[in-house]
């Protein structure tokens, strides 16, 4: 009962990660790379160790495996999967006819699962959908349905007592959990290698031991993703605003009047964005708009707006590139969505060359001054 609630929180979280922003990937020509949802197929071949008395080698037998799933998102998927062939039990003892020694017998079974996935590259180490290795961990539970056990009721009337001989067909819950490691090919193709622990009830070997009976597999095969798994948008450089050339009505020159001295007005917001991003958060969306409001109180103010990328990440070209964006970011919300007129803005960017912050991860920034007289 405590694995089905770990296994059940495990996909809730995993499924509450739709709702997040998707994932994306910075390019190093300036293109965006965005995940996609997407259907993987599975098929793989392999040997099983059941857990037994006798010999190691003696309780080795081939496996298959086949699972078709969905990655919902960078690092986390679920699949169905389907573990069958052989398994077997044995022991080291004597029977009645004086036989002494390893004695093992052999019984099929389809077994069944459905195995939630964590992809702990991506998640640790950040979305990359050109990386090469990526190691992924799960978790399931399913049925294991075990037939043709012909050979252990041969054995039993040889004379060997066993207490939970069983025949016929047989379902027992089982749990399972391992890691796999895939090596990309292409966007669509991977190959890989798993290992995964199958634990079962004490009766599926046919012997009363006491505790739960294992099997472990280890398989290799091709892992295939069934449409896009991801989506380029091509880098766009970015437009600047035309000049705008006011004809201005000329005042007569005025008589000199004693010079009173005007104290300016100021605002600053710094906008943060996350590594490789120039999307605007929530928190950074407010502190645009009370730069618009701002802008709107006074019709004779400026703003400037400096991006930034920290010097810790990526190459000064690609740093270069993200702080112009991080600005034009900024720009484009108060243009567009606030009104505010293009001439009363500037906006440059510095790349890494320059670091406001002491902390690396507060130059990824927008640093917006807004002065009015």
């Amino acid at each position: 009962m405590k694995a089905v609630k770990t296994i059940m929180a495990a996909a809730l979280l995993g499924m509450s990660t739709t709702a997040m922003a998707q994932a994306t990937y910075l390019e190093a020509n300036g293109d965006t790379t965005v995940f996609k949802k997407h259907v993987f197929m599975q098929l793989q071949g392999g040997a099983q160790y059941t857990l037994g008395e006798a010999k190691f080698g003696d309780l080795i037998s081939p496996n298959v495996q086949f699972g078709l799933g969905y990655q919902f998102n960078p690092w986390f998927g679920a699949r169905v999967a389907v573990n069958a062939w052989q398994s077997k039990g044995g022991f080291n003892g004597k029977i009645s006819d004086g036989t002494n020694g390893n004695i093992v017998y052999k019984y099929k079974y389809v077994a069944p699962t459905v195995d939630f996935m964590f992809n702990l590259s991506q998640a640790f180490c950040g979305y990359n959908p050109h990386r090469v290795f990526n190691v992924t961990a799960f978790i399931g539970a399913g049925a294991n349905i075990a037939f043709s056990n012909d050979e252990a009721q041969n054995v039993a009337a040889s004379g060997y007592k066993m207490q939970y001989l069983w025949e016929g067909t047989k379902v027992r819950p089982v749990g399972k959990a391992g890691l796999a490691l895939d090596f990309r090919l292409s966007d669509a193709v991977s190959l890989g290698i798993e290992a995964n622990a199958n634990v079962l009830t004490d009766k599926y070997n046919s012997k009363k031991a006491g505790n739960c009976d294992w099997y472990f597999n280890g398989l290799a095969g091709i892992k295939i993703n069934l449409g896009k798994s991801k989506k380029s948008h091509p880098y766009q450089e970015p437009v600047q605003p035309a000049p705008v050339v006011e004809n201005k009505y000329v005042e007569p020159t005025p008589a000199p009047q004693p010079e009173v001295k005007k104290e300016k007005e100021e605002i600053r917001r710094d906008i943060h964005f996350k590594i490789n991003s120039s999307v605007v958060n929530q928190a950074g969306k407010d502190k645009i708009k009370e730069l618009a409001d701002f802008m709107k109180n006074h019709e004779d103010a400026k703003l400037t707006i400096v991006g930034y990328a920290d010097k810790n990440t990526g190459t000064a070209a690609y740093n270069k590139r993200i702080s112009e964006r991080r600005a034009l970011s900024v720009f484009n919300i108060l243009t567009k969505e606030y009104g505010i007129q293009a001439h009363r803005i500037s906006y440059t960017f510095k790349g890494d060359v320059e670091q406001p912050f002491a902390s690396n991860d507060d130059n990824r920034v927008a640093i917006c001054v807004g002065t009015a007289e």
